[in-house]
């Protein structure tokens, strides 16, 4: 009996090499190849990451609602910067006086140099509404400041202590936005015996306080579980440098969002305030609510002094809110598109 040299072949390995010279058959027929080499198949393209404001930059420059505010937004701030250069008249000289009788022509028609025409003073309309939204935007960026300074204390301490602390801020604050955010900044303003531009910031910036603490405070909660946070107590960190380092810098974003938001209530806030006479009693600095409360007289025969200074207070308030509430949605991870 001889012994065979031949090794017995596996069935399953001709079975495999059968099929790979079948798929290299029929790749070498469409004109290509099927066969890799190690270094080929383990290598993946660096992308590199996105983070989430990368993220939602790219949704967000190709959202229409989101480019039609800030479209808006940045006219409007543009304007209330070089307004002073762009009047083309000073607001506060009674230039078409001698047009006016308390008769036949109260209020200067549009003429040469006077686009607009004049108000009941003969003062240029035109020129008072390009200076009045710097008034406007002052206003509106000082309330809200003031409002997100003070609903950044609340909301700290609210929840950095948590417990009783806790328990006392909240219930300051359920009480101050169980008052009709109007109802409070007229109340505000009403205490104050010498009305001015500040009264209204004042108030205003009051107003918006309990809505940036409660939504800080929420934020700040959801923080204290994380597990940097949780670590870095378990590393001894002091319970200051946990809320200031690590605690609000990451609740911070949703406050910021909800500002530009705030900004457009707080526009339309103090034009309220002033068009109720508790604003700067000194017409010779316009502002929107102003102008509009001093056409409200003439309304019935002269519609276009209220109509231009509402259609502005509209279109910033409208662009401001555009904008604010797609970048929450961008950023929410819930609301993502």
């Amino acid at each position: 009996m001889t012994d065979d040299p031949t090794p017995p072949q596996n069935p399953r390995r001709g079975l495999g090499a059968r099929r790979k010279q079948r798929i290299d058959d029929l790749a070498a027929t469409s004109g290509g190849t099927a066969t890799l080499t190690v270094a080929e198949a383990g290598t993946i393209e660096d992308t590199g990451g996105v983070g989430l404001i990368g993220s939602a930059w790219r949704r967000l420059r190709r959202d229409p609602v989101f480019l039609t505010g800030l479209t808006i937004t940045t006219l409007f701030v543009l304007l209330a910067i070089l307004s002073p250069w762009l009047a083309p008249h000073d607001p506060a000289k009674w230039l078409l006086s001698d047009q006016i009788s308390q008769q036949s022509n109260p209020v200067p028609g549009p003429q040469p140099g006077f686009p607009l025409g004049g108000d009941s003073k003969g003062r240029d309309l035109l020129s008072r509404l390009l200076v009045g939204s710097q008034q406007t935007l002052m206003v509106g960026v000082l309330a809200t400041v003031g409002g997100l300074t003070g609903g950044l204390i609340l909301g700290t301490i609210a929840g950095a202590f948590g417990g009783w602390v806790d328990s006392l801020v909240m219930r300051i604050v359920d009480v101050m936005l169980s008052i009709p955010s109007l109802l409070l900044a007229v109340s505000i303003s009403a205490l104050a015996t010498n009305p001015s531009q500040w009264t209204v910031i004042i108030a205003v910036g009051t107003v918006q306080i309990p809505i940036f603490a409660r939504l800080l405070r929420g934020s700040m909660l959801a923080q204290r579980s994380k597990d940097h946070v949780l670590a870095a107590r378990a590393l001894g960190v002091k319970q200051s440098a946990i809320v200031l380092r690590h605690m609000l810098p990451n609740s911070l974003g949703p406050v910021i969002v909800q500002s530009t938001l705030v900004l457009a209530t707080a526009i339309i806030d103090a034009a309220a305030l002033s068009f109720l006479g508790l604003g700067n009693p000194d017409d010779s600095k316009p502002e929107w609510g102003q102008m509009l409360g001093s056409a409200q007289n003439l309304f019935n025969s002269y519609p276009h002094l209220a109509f231009y200074p509402a259609a502005c207070i509209i279109v910033v308030a409208l662009g401001f809110t555009l904008m604010g509430e797609s970048l929450r949605e961008a950023l929410d991870p819930k609301s993502r598109r």
